[in-house]
């Protein structure tokens, strides 16, 4: 039971910072991260996560779906600077965006704060902020 809680926190981490297409993709991410499986453990652990796919042809999380629609649609640009991440949105979005990434629940994110265009995300590390920045490409269909 351990193996497979650490294996699907793994694919949620996988899925939210990068475009995955396909269950094989998903069994070769795996493989970077420790974990040997089969492509028919990966398929059973999509089904138990709830994971769905975007017309892109990319695997989100089901709790992400709100967050994915709201960065595709309403975010237009996002830089790093060390544990900083600093997203534009379309005017009197921020605080919208800033709400659903804070639903999201990200273990990357300390904290954030939003204002009529701007959102301010305060990350962990450096390495965190470039996850979060990474992820919010990926939503917005750019890496």
């Amino acid at each position: 039971m351990r193996k497979r809680r650490e294996r699907q926190e793994a694919i949620r981490k996988i899925v939210r910072r990068e475009r995955v297409r396909t269950q094989r993709d998903l069994v070769e991410r795996l493989a970077q991260h420790g974990f040997e499986c089969t492509q028919a453990t990966v398929s059973r652990d999509i089904a138990d996560m709830g994971l769905k796919k975007l017309p892109e042809g990319v695997y989100v999380l089901a709790e992400d779906l709100h967050l994915q629609r709201m960065i595709a649609e309403l975010v237009t640009s996002v830089v790093r600077s060390d544990q900083l991440v600093l997203v534009k949105t379309s005017a009197g979005a921020g605080q919208g965006v800033a709400a659903a990434l804070d639903g999201a629940e990200l273990d990357e994110i300390l904290g954030s704060i939003a204002g009529d265009d701007t959102i301010l995300i305060i990350a962990r590390s450096t390495e965190d902020a470039e996850a979060v920045t990474d992820s919010i490409m990926k939503f917005r269909g750019q890496h």
